[in-house]
């Protein structure tokens, strides 16, 4: 239920003249909700038109005038609310709701598709996160609050989407199949920010970055083949039902894990950053906000071993991705989860250890939007590169305690002269430079890294963090904090 609605005004029931529309809350706005704390915080709804509206929190008061269309809007000032659950009334000409059970933290969008989608326990044709069981049983946080948009394509954007708020615990984190790296991401906020967390999970299985965008910011044309067209889905589709009718509910950020259907249906990527860029545009321009947008780098997956027909580039097709994602990293206010150390089975695309993926995406956000000092969100990121004789010395970023994981000689190194052929290397740490070299390459001209999609590398720094795939001609942007 979206409130409990009272009855008010009983005698315009036997008045003449047209009759009221009941005022109307989106399902956003709905009871356990959790408000973002800040100092404006959108609330909306639909009435009749030229009816005034007024909703109350605390001791706060804000009223608005529906619209032509009976669409309204105040704007409220949580920057200093009171931590304890509260109510917020909505009140027009001749009834109102209560919204019960309301607080007030920090909230945040999780979307993307399978493997953000992916829940604790079971689903259908994958197998469980690790530990998942008794990861279940301890999911009982009553101030994380999750809200699972139900899924729904439409081909124009929506004005609200389908789903309600529960509290978090073993039964609603089953029945909800809410998103295990969203569930890790906001139960570390919560621990570490004491505040209590909003998380909304909008995915889809199976769905490439067009679906999420909207049709303004996509040169993406709906395809005349049928059948391509059943593989590919309409672009904007998701956008429009799933994501379009959230806005302009306050988010602190968001959360994203998508790429691999951009892999095996449209090997697009080289075009991805692109994408990225108009995905992440029009998400904040609709929410008239310059969110931070975190993101995870698609784990290592023998696509062309278990999906070739689908790939062009074979086992090259999943590090390109992995550089359109990591270019992607010149978005403002953007960061990167790399996941080249997370994968149990290279066969299978759904990687188990979620908790990993979310405690990592958790890091960016407490260091980048939180300002929480002592934390190393990132691997290292290749910066430049210099010949000295027969070796290639490669500087980093984030490089403090470069070391194999394993304690074995580097991996995943490969060094080209000017025939652009590449050819194995030995790797050497030497401070935060790593030096490259070959017998079969006397004058280097070239270097790539964890250039193939079974490459798990070892290099890590202090953190434990992996470095992130590259090719020397393509430094990773430094990005920039989102606070």
């Amino acid at each position: 239920m979206r409130g409990t609605r009272h009855a008010l005004m009983l005698a315009l029931a036997c008045l003449s003249g047209p009759a009221l529309a009941e005022v109307r809350l989106p399902a956003i706005i709905s009871n356990h909700m959790v408000l973002l704390r800040a100092a404006k915080v959108p609330v909306w709804g639909w009435a009749a038109p030229g009816e005034q509206v007024t909703v109350q929190i605390g001791g706060q008061s804000r009223t608005a005038t529906a619209a032509s269309d009976g669409a309204w809007r105040v704007d409220l000032d949580l920057a200093k609310a009171a931590a304890t659950p509260t109510t917020l009334s909505v009140r027009g000409a001749g009834d109102a709701i209560t919204v019960d059970d309301v607080l007030v933290g920090e909230v945040w969008l999780a979307s993307g598709q399978s493997n953000m989608q992916k829940p604790l326990g079971q689903q259908k044709g994958q197998k469980p996160t690790f530990d998942n069981e008794a990861e279940a049983a301890a999911a009982e946080h009553p101030d994380i609050r999750l809200f699972k948009v139900a899924h729904k394509g439409a081909s124009q954007p929506l004005q609200d989407v389908p789903g309600e708020w529960v509290r978090c615990s073993p039964a609603s984190i089953e029945q909800t199949k809410f998103s295990a790296a969203a569930y890790y991401f906001g139960r570390r906020l919560n621990a570490e920010l004491h505040a209590p967390v909003g998380l909304i999970d909008s995915t889809v299985g199976g769905t490439r970055i067009e679906l999420w965008t909207p049709a303004s910011a996509t040169d993406a044309k709906l395809d005349p083949d049928p059948a391509r067209a059943k593989i590919l889905g309409q672009p904007s589709s998701l956008y429009n039902g799933m994501i379009n009718g959230l806005a302009p509910f306050a988010l602190r950020g968001v959360i994203w894990y998508q790429g691999e259907s951009n892999i095996m249906d449209t090997d697009d990527g080289p075009a991805y950053t692109s994408k990225m860029e108009a995905l992440v545009g029009s998400w904040r321009q609709r929410w008239q906000s310059a969110f931070p947008f975190y993101y995870v780098q698609v784990a290592p997956h023998l696509y062309s071993v278990v999906r070739g027909k689908r790939v062009f580039h074979g086992a090259e097709s999943e590090p390109l991705m992995w550089e359109g994602q990591a270019q992607a990293l010149r978005i403002p206010g953007s960061g990167m989860v790399v996941t080249t150390d997370l994968v149990d089975d290279l066969r299978d695309i759904h990687p188990r250890d979620k908790k990993s993926v979310g405690l990592r995406l958790a890091n960016l956000a407490l260091a980048k939007t939180y300002g929480v000092v002592g934390i190393e969100p990132d691997g290292p990121a290749y910066r430049a590169m210099k010949v000295e004789g027969d070796k290639a010395i490669l500087s980093f970023d984030h490089a403090d305690g470069l070391a194999a994981r394993d304690g074995k000689p580097l991996d995943w190194f490969e060094v080209a002269g000017s025939d652009g052929v590449y050819h194995p290397a030995q790797a050497t740490i030497a401070g935060k430079q790593i030096i490259v070299s070959s017998p079969e390459v006397p004058a280097p001209c070239s270097v790539r890294f964890a250039w193939n999609e079974a490459a798990q590398p070892n290099l890590v720094n202090g953190a434990g963090l992996p470095a992130i795939p590259f090719r020397s001609g393509h430094p990773i942007p430094a990005g920039a904090p989102s606070r």
